[in-house]
């Protein structure tokens, strides 16, 4: 622990530096490379496991089921649908899911009443809902328009508290890269997207920035302390602020990861709540990519975003004018 500690300040004072900016091409190239790879796993497996919400149909919950098999379920479906072909979950212990494409009211009633016969049951213990295609289209322009309001008014705030839109354009991009990588995860491991992924989504962006946030006080701090004859260039300027608030991240990331991933651990395999995988999974790969895209995206464009500016770029050359003289 002590060991830990001193290399936290030794990050703070600059006694010891990760070259963050310096390898910013390479922290670039991983980026896009695991955006392209995002993208590309929806689009070779055919797409999103859209929630019933979304893409509408009916859904049969089945209760107090005492061999939660699903190849009753499978088989009732068949014998009354047998074009259809359902998606059959458990949840929990004693509970079976049935979703199937849209059904008239006769081929639900027997639906209903073959999924109860199959688990020895009563018709009490089979649930029947339906979500029109209408209502899930709905909710996804609503998810939409309100992951679009989000982005605009957090990209205006940080203009305005930072005073320049070049810190906006970075977090922006950071939160894209989150975004992408958590859809990408999604779509391979097959988790359904429902209305709690999406809210686990805007609630991913909601950490990521304030990660950004901290890390881009600093760098302003920093930035704004830098002294006309000082030796350190703008980029050195914005990596020691990366440094001094690297340890800050690591921590919190760490700290809310660890009870999401046990929630998405319990909500899986211990309780079945689906509600609880869906937003606990968007929220654990959020947390991870947001602490990473800080550190190694946000900060480091910012920095290639403002070195060329010619106030910049002039003080810089006297920082490195000045480095080479005391060299000699």
């Amino acid at each position: 622990m002590a060991n830990l500690t001193e290399f936290g300040n030794d990050l703070y004072t600059g006694k010891r530096s990760i070259p963050f900016i310096a390898k910013r091409k390479l922290w670039y190239t991983i980026a896009i490379a695991v955006m392209a790879i995002s993208i590309s796993i929806p689009l070779i497996g055919g797409g999103f496991n859209l929630g019933i919400e979304f893409r509408g149909g009916s859904q049969f919950q089945v209760t107090n089921v005492s061999d939660p098999d699903t190849a009753p379920a499978t088989e009732a479906v068949a014998e009354v649908v047998p074009e259809q072909v359902p998606r059959v979950t458990t949840v929990g212990d004693t509970g079976i899911r049935v979703q199937t494409e849209q059904l008239s009211d006769d081929e639900t009633r027997e639906v209903a009443a073959a999924l109860a016969e199959s688990y020895g049951l009563t018709a009490d213990d089979v649930a029947s809902s339906f979500v029109g295609p209408s209502w899930g289209a709905d909710i996804t322009g609503q998810a939409i328009r309100g992951l679009l309001v989000f982005l605009g008014l957090a990209a205006v705030a940080m203009a305005l508290y930072f005073r320049t839109w070049k810190m906006s354009v970075a977090a922006m991009v950071a939160l894209l890269h989150d975004l992408v990588f958590t859809a990408g995860v999604y779509a391979l491991a097959g988790f359904e997207v429902t209305p709690a992924a999406v809210i686990g989504f805007l609630t991913i962006l909601g950490f990521s920035l304030y990660d950004t946030v901290v890390v881009f006080d600093k760098i302003r701090e920093n930035t704004a302390e830098l002294a006309a004859d000082s030796r350190a260039t703008f980029s050195d300027t914005v990596n020691l602020a990366v440094n001094q608030t690297l340890v800050r991240s690591i921590n919190t990331g760490v700290v809310a990861a660890l009870p999401v991933a046990a929630i998405l651990f319990i909500g899986s395999f211990v309780l079945g709540a689906d509600t609880l995988r869906d937003i606990s999974l968007a929220l654990l790969v959020g947390i991870i990519a947001g602490t990473y895209s800080t550190i190694f995206v946000a900060a480091p464009l910012y920095s290639d975003m403002r070195r060329n500016e010619l106030g910049i770029k002039t003080r810089d050359e006297r920082a490195l004018a000045a480095r080479e003289v005391a060299a000699e």
